[in-house]
C-alpha cells in the first residue's frame, strides 16, 4: 500500500504544480485553494502516508490502509471538481465538494485510527 500511495501522491503533484503553473502565466489566482488542497492532501499527506506504511508494513497491510486509500483518493477529485466549480461563481457541483471532503475526512479518520492501532516500535531498532 505504500509504494502505491507514494505512486498516486507523484500525480496529484504534476496535476498541483501544473495548477500553480497555469495561475502564474495567467496572472489568474482563482484556484488557489484547489492547488493548495490537491497540493497538501494529495501530494503530501499521500506520500507521508505511503511512507509511514512502508515503515510499519503492520499498518499497511490492513483494511484501514485499503479503505484510506479509496476514500482518499475517491473523496480529494470529487472535493476539488466541486471546489474549482465554487471559486469560479458557479454552485451547480457544491454537492461534489461536500461529498468529497466527507469521504477524505473520513479516509484520513481510518488512515489516524490505523496509525494509532498498528505503528508500534519494532522489537529490534536499528538504533
Amino acid at each position: 500500500m505504500g509504494v502505491r500511495l507514494i505512486k498516486i501522491s507523484v500525480i496529484y503533484f504534476l496535476i498541483g504544480v501544473g495548477i500553480g503553473y497555469y495561475m502564474s502565466t495567467a496572472h489568474a489566482y482563482d484556484l488557489t485553494p484547489v492547488h493548495v488542497h490537491i497540493n497538501l492532501l494529495g501530494w503530501t499527506a499521500l506520500t507521508l502516508a505511503g511512507i509511514i506504511y512502508i515503515l510499519f508494513p503492520a499498518a499497511g497491510k490492513t483494511r484501514l490502509a485499503t479503505w484510506h486509500f479509496w476514500l482518499h483518493n475517491i473523496g480529494l477529485p470529487l472535493m476539488m471538481i466541486g471546489l474549482a466549480f465554487v471559486v469560479h461563481g458557479n454552485d451547480s457541483l457544491l454537492v461534489l465538494t461536500i461529498i468529497g471532503a466527507n469521504l477524505t475526512t473520513l479516509g484520513v479518520l481510518l488512515f489516524t485510527i490505523n496509525v494509532f492501532k498498528n505503528v508500534k516500535q519494532p522489537s529490534n531498532p536499528v538504533l
